[in-house]
This record gives structure tokens, sequence and C-alpha cells, in this order.
């Protein structure tokens, strides 16, 4: 990893930052000057104001996501201010382009908080749902809870493009793929186990409402805070959200939770799950510690304990629940069929495109080249196997060509089978091909 002089430099040299934007039409000589602006742009101008929606035809924008953010919730660094924040929405901004050809430009607003520097939900959305002439869909990013809820749900029902909050949905999405993978491994069904979900904020909560949705019971999914189980009985710290996956139970600590449970989510802090809980948990049980950078417990710790499949948030164990792996392809596919929105069957559909990848053979070609991105996987057999489904592999990697292409398919089918999609694609397969090709020239 590189230190923190190394970390500066890459920011700040040859120029800073890490994006630019770059003309996609010529303008060097004085025909093309004339259309690029006076007096040709009046053409395109005309057809858009008497048909509005041919503005994907003639802008940039049906290519174009905003990256949004007021600085609340960055990373790991906290409440740091929208511009402390701009070069994680500039990152954000190279991955879209990087992974799925889309052109993302940062957005941090400052002026949308209250008193105590934290969200205004009412200036946010007014200030977000304003955007909407320019962009083809808005990623949310870094919003504090509970703030992020009500600005992510207002802005879905007030905008006609996506919108998508990757803090909740990109945990969930990813994670859920992971978790279908490895209840194949056990012999288990999402809809008959019993889930743990280890912190209540904006990740907490999506992934275990994104569970509920995929089929899982939600009688069978307890969601922790700090405080220990969120119950129907308890008063204490409840927000609408916990409300809703308060469940009856007399297990009230973590510890008291986890006993008998078939999955364990951890979206919290380092080290609160012992091997003495995986004891007591159900027969082959299923870990997901995705703390950063220390997670729940020790990857080794939990094989050792008993764990069947083990998963982190980290670079450097097996199974990492990696956003990239998600909101890429999601963009494209909802971009492509210019979706009104990114509802649950879309979310879903991410999932079960990620889970069937881990499970198909790998092509000769893609197989030498995530022998080279990851090298220690491929010396140790990850990639191997007409099925390669494994404990050590069910999510595939972020690296993986087929990743971004066939979640922008599912995505695009969903959209079309839930009629939130405006056009038309005929051939799903060379759509898919297309995307393919698409990318590998952006990476």
């Amino acid at each position: 990893m590189a230190n923190s002089s190394a970390n500066l430099d890459y920011h700040r040299f040859p120029q800073p930052g890490k994006i630019t934007l770059t003309p996609s039409k010529p303008c060097s000589t004085q025909a093309e000057l004339s259309m690029a602006y006076s007096p040709g742009v009046a053409d395109p101008c005309r057809e858009i104001a008497a048909h509005p929606e041919t503005a994907f035809d003639y802008t940039s924008r049906g290519n174009m996501v905003a990256v949004v953010s007021d600085g609340t919730a960055v990373l790991g660094l906290g409440n740091i201010g929208p511009a402390a924040g701009l070069p994680v929405m500039e990152g954000k901004a190279v991955l879209f382009k990087h992974f799925a050809d889309i052109d993302a430009f940062p957005i941090c607003l400052d002026h949308v908080h209250n008193s105590e520097g934290r969200t205004d939900s009412a200036k946010l959305i007014e200030t977000t749902a304003a955007l909407e002439p320019t962009f083809g869909g808005i990623n949310l990013e870094d919003i504090g809870a509970p703030a992020c809820f009500e600005v992510e749900s207002e802005l879905k029902s007030r905008m006609r493009i996506p919108v998508f909050h990757d803090d909740q949905h990109g945990t969930a999405i990813i994670s859920l793929a992971g978790v279908l993978n490895a209840l194949k491994i056990v012999g288990k069904k999402l809809e008959d186990v019993r889930i743990v979900v280890n912190g209540a904020g904006a990740a907490g909560i999506a992934c275990a409402e994104f569970y509920v949705s995929a089929g899982a019971k939600r009688e069978n999914v307890i969601l922790c805070d700090t405080q220990g189980v969120i119950h129907q009985q308890r008063r204490q710290n409840m927000t609408e959200q916990k409300l809703r996956l308060a469940i009856s139970t007399n297990k009230r600590t973590l510890e008291e939770a986890v006993a008998d449970t078939d999955i364990f989510i951890g979206l919290s802090i380092a080290d609160c799950l012992t091997p003495e809980m995986i004891h007591s948990m159900a027969k082959d049980p299923i870990i997901f510690a995705m703390a950063n950078p220390d997670p729940e417990i020790h990857p080794d710790a939990a094989l050792q304990a008993g764990a069947a499949v083990v998963g982190t948030g980290r670079t450097d164990f097996p199974n990492q629940v990696n956003n990239v792996l998600g909101f890429p392809g999601i963009f494209r596919g909802a971009l492509d069929v210019r979706s009104s929105g990114i509802n649950e069957e879309m979310k879903v559909a991410a999932s079960r495109a990620l889970a069937e990848i881990a499970c198909e053979p790998i092509p000769p070609e893609i197989h030498q080249y995530l022998s080279r991105a990851y090298p220690q996987d491929a010396a140790d057999g990850v990639f191997e196997g007409q099925n390669p489904l494994k404990p050590s592999y069910v999510i595939p990697k972020p690296f993986d060509p087929r990743v971004v292409p066939r979640v922008a398919k599912y995505v695009a089918q969903a959209a079309r089978q839930s009629n939130v999609a405006t056009t038309e694609i005929n051939d799903w397969e060379k759509y898919e091909q297309a995307v393919a090709r698409r990318t590998a020239v952006a990476q």
C-alpha cells in the first residue's frame, strides 16, 4: 500500500485532481466552431425545446451521472465537509469511467446543512432535484444517516431518472450475491435461514431490507446496533428505519442474537464477533465481517471457529464485498434503457448476475487476465474448475471483465420487465457483447 506522501503526490501531479473534461467532437475549424456553439447550437436547442426527450439524442446527458455528496459521512473519516470529500467523489467518477465508460461528475454541496453541521434533508433534496436537466442519473454518496434515507426516497419519487445511494445499496447488492452462493455451498435456502445484521447505519439497514426483498423472511432477520438487538419492545434510539426491522424476540445482546443463526452480516466495529459466538451458530455458518479496516472477526479466526464461508470488505482477504462490482454495471444498464429509476427488481437482478458469474467456467483469455490481476488467487487455484464456486470464491473479482456487461444486461432486463425502461433492446446477448466491447475500450 502506498504511503501518505505517495498518495498526496498521486492526487497533486502532474496536475491536481483525478479527472478532466474532454470534448467528444472536433472543434478545430471555423465550420466546427460554428456547429459547436453559435449559430449551429441553436438547432438542437430548438429540437429539445419542442421535444424534451431528444435531450438524450443531442447532449451527453444520457451518459452523464452526478456523484452528489454533502460530505457528512465520508468513508471512515466522518463529517469532514464537502470540500474535503471531493477527492472521494472524483475517485468515484474515475471508477464510473474506467469500469463502465460512464461520464460521472463530482458535485460536493455546501449550504445544505443544519446548524449542527449535519444534513438538512430539505435543502439537499431541492438542490439535487434541480440537477435533473443535466444528468441521466444521480449517485448519492457519503450522506449521513438517517437523513440519507429521506433524501434518497424523496428524490426517487420526484426525479424521472435513476437515483441510487451507493452507501446503502451497493453493500447490500454485493453481499447478497455472496450470500446466495455461500448458501449453495452449505445447502441452505435464503427463505429458510436466520440472519443477524450487526450495524444499523445506512448499509446495515439497507442490507437487512434487501435480503427480505430477495426472499428472506422478515421475522428471521435480527438487526443489532450499539445498544443490542432492535426489538419491538425497545423505545430508545429507534428511527423509522429501525422500527420497520424491529422483531418480536427475547434476545437482547449480539451474543444472544447470533446463537443458532445461519448468517452473520457485520457492518459495525472490529472484533465484536468472537469465536465462541461462531461456535453457538447453526451448522456451517456464513460470516460476512465487513467492517473496515479491521473486520468484526479476523477471517482466519472465523474459519478456525467453524465458519463455512467468510467474506470481508478488504482486498487482501477472499470474498471482498467491493461496491465497484455493482454501481458501474447498474448505472450502465439503467442508462442504456433510459430507466426512470432503480427499483428493487433491478437491484436483485444485479445480485443474481454477480452470483451467476462466480459459478461459470472462466474462459482462457479471462483466466489469463485475472491471473495477472490477482496472482496469489491464481496460485491458490481460486479460478479453477468447470464451476469455480468454492468457499474462497463466492463473489467475482472487480477486474473480471464479465462483471459490468452481465450486471448491465440483467439490470436493463429487470427495468424492462418492471416497466421503468423507456427504450427497447431487442437482442440481449448482442447488448451484453456491445457493453463488453465498450468497457474493454474504457479500461
